[in-house]
């Protein structure tokens, strides 16, 4: 459900869809299915409420419109968008996530506190239990370490346990990394990651979500925001996991997605292993080191060895001395999926022989 990008959006169409966002029982398809009926969410906001009853909409969301507390909301996420690294992305922009962009449902609105140029980085998930054990806390520390270094941004969900370890084991070591919220930005949870995340927005890093900043902690919404952890990345690594783990349900939307899953193998006496041993059996890939992400990776995208190697010719090379390019650009031009240029993309920056700036890649001059 890709909406076409347009170049900008008016003041008053910002604060209508923000008000739009906050309306009760609007999730994304609703969003979309308004805006393709009205074309603006300015006009969906007046149009008379038989119209909304026409398109399937609940009475609930119609008669939120004039609720002081959704205008009095939109107004307060325009204020906060004035303060320095806090930024609001829609999908119909250019600078909306590539990847995010291509899966079912993507928020029509996400919210984000640091740099929101790293979202268009090749980002690798890693997840798991929040009451993870001692070695699996530092078997994520391990891979998260070696993947940053690597150059990949590591996105989880800044949950306790596995995801807080895979985000500070990163900011360790200078890497960049993403964290999804399940509830607004200003009712951040858990309190007790809030330091990481003020390290992580201080390292080049981003915390996100696509919930209004009020959101509190309701269940729903954190399955929900495992969409958006597995739609941002190349593949998602689950660590450590019961069967009954949330981390199974981003593994099965990244299967769903079109990305890779990889997990972790266990003792069969450990039930936090038995999860990832059922995504195994499910096809997931086994993993024991961090080569076996990376070689797996590169098959996945169908990356011969050689495609970027060093004095090679590769046609995204080509393309990128003739002049710069978004990562969606290269795919148009190339032919090639957006998941195996940001692949390729990798591998050039890691040579240093491509360079991304403001979200367009430029060709190093060798």
């Amino acid at each position: 459900m890709m909406m076409p990008v347009c170049t900008s959006v008016s003041p008053a169409e910002l604060e209508a869809r923000l008000r739009l966002h906050r309306l009760p029982e609007i999730g994304p398809k609703r969003f979309a299915r308004l805006l393709e009926a009205f074309g603006s969410a300015s006009k969906a906001l007046s149009a008379p409420a038989s119209a909304w009853r026409s398109l399937g909409l609940p009475a609930a969301s119609a008669e939120a419109r004039r609720c002081p507390e959704v205008r009095d909301g939109a107004s307060h996420a325009l204020r906060w968008l004035e303060r320095p690294r806090q930024h609001l992305l829609m999908w119909d922009q250019a600078d909306y996530p590539a990847l995010l962009a291509q899966i079912p449902d993507p928020p029509p609105l996400l919210f984000v506190a640091g740099d929101p140029a790293i979202l268009e980085k090749p980002q690798l998930a890693m997840v798991g239990s929040r009451r993870a054990s001692r070695p699996g806390m530092d078997t994520a520390a391990a891979f998260s370490r070696s993947l940053a270094g690597a150059g990949f941004v590591i996105t989880s969900g800044l949950a306790l346990g596995i995801d807080a370890a895979a985000h500070q084991a990163a900011v360790d070591v200078g890497g960049q990394t993403v964290g999804v919220l399940g509830t607004g930005l200003e009712k951040f949870y858990p309190q007790r990651n809030r330091r990481l995340a003020d390290a992580m927005i201080a390292s080049g890093g981003a915390v996100l979500s696509e919930f209004p900043l009020d959101a509190g902690p309701t269940a729903s919404n954190f399955p929900r925001r495992n969409r958006i952890i597995s739609g941002l990345s190349l593949g998602v690594l689950v660590v450590e996991a019961s069967v009954a783990s949330g981390s199974l349900i981003t593994a099965r939307l990244a299967a769903e997605q079109g990305r890779e899953v990889y997990a972790i193998p266990g003792s069969i006496h450990h039930p936090g292993a038995r999860g990832c041993h059922q995504l195994i059996r499910d096809g997931a890939v086994l993993v024991e080191t961090v080569e076996h992400i990376l070689e797996a990776l590169r098959g996945w995208q169908y990356l011969p060895a050689s495609a970027t190697a060093p004095g090679s010719d590769s046609p995204l090379l080509r393309l990128l001395h003739a002049a710069p390019h978004t990562s969606e650009g290269l795919a148009e031009s190339s032919g090639w999926a957006l998941p195996k240029v940001l692949a390729a993309l990798t591998e050039l920056e890691m040579e240093g022989r491509a360079v991304c700036e403001n979200g367009r890649w430029f060709a190093r001059a060798s």
